[in-house]
């Protein structure tokens, strides 16, 4: 089939392409990028006045598929990526059974090919079974489909098991994404420690947690010249960490979410279980700290940590609630609205962060709109508000603290391997 996709303002920053042009989709592939294309088309989209750029990629999801589908799967996390603009995504290992072997690999590969409605890229655990204690066969992992290692949810808490890890990954060009928080500095609190856990009644968890682990295996990865990537960064010390780390030329990348430069603490008031996460959302200088290394680019990627609980998860005691919001039906919205709009970034910049720098760092041909490239592409105008509404979110999850928001730059087209997946703002079913 081909798509032929008219007066758009193509915006793809790998290859610096930011102009009014048209593109053409021939089968699963970009086929031309130029103006005033005249080649017939199958379908030919109108996209004057908005905006279209790479699909999405997202390298922080959980989709809890196999063995937690109540929460979530790989039909309805797929569903929920491409109503948000992302194509593709990288699925966290804590599954039940951990994403740990060759057979889950290959579970999670051929049911998103099978079923699902974007690209999903297996994360392998770092260690068997997440417990910390052995190392995953990592090369077996790659050689099924996964992307890259961690233990996302638990930390490495051994130093010499992140050691070898890092070594190890490495001879087989895995990125290891780390999950940076002391355990026993966290002691089992709830929030940021500060004065409205005080108030709150809150246990408090000290961001120490989180920057004596970067700080840790930032100087490890230093120490082994190998890279290593910082996950969901929420604090003002741990974007110092890695800005300063840059400059010494460690290989270090690291990621936000978009609840890290758009919510603090005291979203929790009223204790709210929506606003419970790990790391948990800090303060206001916190977040204008994440802005600024957004800015100068210490943080290489937008992600969302989308972390889907059943109502029964977060209804309840605030101490009893599991961690974790969904984002993938929001990233893009939040990321124009508190971000390009406040001119924290451009909208080029922002789409890198959301599409060509997380493709880069694992190693996926993702995120550009070269000609001969994969036909992942999103459509949206930056301009038009839409309303959050949780129950129309197709993520069978609906534990989001954004319900109600105003926002701009809904998705209206996403192609996925030159399918449209979503067609003026809604569903196309497989």
């Amino acid at each position: 089939m081909k798509i032929l996709i008219k007066n758009g303002h193509i915006i793809d920053p790998a290859n610096g392409v930011d102009k009014t042009a048209d593109l053409l989709v021939e089968g699963s592939k970009i086929a031309e990028l130029a103006e005033n294309i005249t080649s017939s088309a199958d379908v030919v989209i109108d996209a004057s006045g908005e905006c279209v750029t790479p699909g999405l990629v997202d390298m922080h999801v959980h989709l809890r598929d196999p063995g937690l589908e109540y929460k979530e799967d790989i039909i309805t996390g797929t569903k929920a990526a491409v109503m948000g603009g992302v194509t593709s995504v990288a699925c966290m290992p804590n599954t039940s059974p951990v994403c740990d072997s060759e057979a889950v690999v290959r579970y999670i590969i051929e049911k998103a090919a099978n079923e699902g409605f974007a690209n999903v890229y297996p994360v392998g655990a770092i260690s068997k079974g997440m417990a910390g204690k052995e190392l995953s066969e990592m090369g077996g992992l790659k050689d099924a489909g996964a992307v890259a290692v961690s233990d996302d949810g638990k930390p490495v808490s051994e130093p010499i098991l992140m050691k070898h890890a890092l070594q190890y990954a490495q001879m087989f060009g895995l990125p290891v994404i780390s999950h940076c928080e002391d355990l026993s500095l966290a002691d089992g609190g709830d929030m940021n420690e500060g004065l409205v856990s005080t108030y709150l009644g809150l246990r408090g968890i000290t961001r120490a947690a989180e920057e004596v682990q970067a700080a840790r295996d930032i100087l490890i990865a230093e120490a082994v010249d190998a890279p290593v990537h910082i996950a969901h960064v929420s604090t003002r010390g741990t974007v110092d960490l890695v800005r300063q780390a840059k400059k010494r030329g460690v290989k270090v990348t690291c990621e936000t979410a978009p609840h890290y430069f758009t919510l603090t603490e005291k979203a929790v008031e009223g204790f709210d279980t929506n606003a419970k996460m790990n790391p948990p959302l800090r303060t206001e200088d916190d977040v204008a700290a994440i802005k600024e290394g957004l800015k100068d680019g210490t943080i290489d990627a937008i992600i969302t940590d989308h972390a889907p609980h059943h109502i029964d998860e977060k209804r309840c005691e605030f101490a009893l609630a599991l961690n974790g919001i969904i984002g993938l039906e929001t990233s893009l919205g939040l990321g124009l609205t508190y971000l390009v709009r406040e001119n924290v970034l451009t909208i080029n910049e922002l789409i890198s962060l959301m599409s060509e720098k997380p493709a880069k760092i694992l190693n996926i041909p993702k995120g550009t709109l070269s000609v001969g490239a994969d036909a992942d592409i999103t459509i949206f105008d930056p301009g038009k508000e839409w309303t959050v509404d949780v129950n129309k979110f197709k993520s069978k999850s609906k534990n989001s603290p954004y319900d109600g928001w105003k926002l701009y730059g809904k998705p209206e087209y996403v192609i996925v391997g030159g399918k449209i997946r979503v067609k003026n703002g809604e569903l196309e079913e497989r």
